[in-house]
């Protein structure tokens, strides 16, 4: 056998071991979600929620909690997952991430938008409106910043009577001023329990499945020595019937 036809056969069997390494390779999956990691606290977070079947529910920047939205609400029920053009400019395959998660919902009911934070055209009679840690985005420059006032006008206007608002979000220390969602991306509680009492809300409970006291609360969140496992607050809001 010549020099050159023994090349050619090794780069044969090369090729071929490559196509079965990758037909044998696992198909990637979705990124981890409320769904596959239980670190999210999924089921507890829909169950304070009080997301049932047949709901309308609005994600505002969504993201881990879309598909367990999409089984929650099941095939008679509406997850309006809202990825603001805010975000989707900074970060484009935010959107492309949730528009694959819709194609993908076994009950095909995750309709995905793109409108600004200061005009989201969010559809009436809602049952839950949902945004997890980007409230304090609202104040950063990232978002606009937003109009905070206008946006918890929006969410109220949007849902039903009765409906609530429900914000997940990472905790400043008591009394923080606002300069904290820009440089840690925190907030003080109080200021979103006064912000949504100044847009008609009524506080209606929290939960402190993601709290932990140990977090120091005046770290980045990206920290290492801290991300994935802030004192995150979970807070309930219920527009008047």
């Amino acid at each position: 056998m010549n020099y050159a036809r023994a090349t050619m056969i090794a780069v044969g069997f090369a090729l071929m071991a490559g196509v079965s390494a990758q037909a044998q390779a696992p198909a990637a999956g979705p990124p981890p979600d409320a769904v596959s990691d239980p670190s999210f606290k999924g089921p507890e977070v829909i169950k304070f929620m009080g997301v049932k079947p047949g709901d309308k529910v609005a994600d505002i920047v969504p993201g881990k909690f879309v598909r367990a939205l999409s089984m929650a609400v099941g095939p008679k029920g509406k997850v309006y997952a809202v990825q603001v053009a805010e975000v989707v400019k900074a970060h484009p395959t935010a959107l492309t991430g949730v528009q694959a998660l819709a194609a993908q919902a076994a009950d095909h009911n995750i309709e995905v938008s793109s409108p600004p934070t200061n005009a989201m055209g969010l559809p009436s009679g809602l049952d839950v409106v949902f945004i997890r840690q980007n409230y304090h985005d609202l104040y950063d420059k990232f978002m606009g910043p937003a109009d905070v006032p206008a946006f918890n006008k929006q969410v109220y206007a949007a849902l039903k009577p009765g409906g609530v608002f429900v914000i997940l979000d990472h905790a400043a220390v008591a009394g923080a001023d606002m300069s904290v969602t820009e440089k840690i991306h925190r907030i003080d509680p109080a200021r979103v329990k006064a912000d949504l009492a100044a847009a008609g809300f009524k506080f209606d409970g929290e939960s402190n499945v993601l709290a932990n006291p140990d977090d120091p609360h005046d770290k980045m969140v990206f920290d290492p020595s801290i991300r994935g496992k802030t004192d995150q607050f979970l807070y309930k809001f219920r527009k008047p019937k």
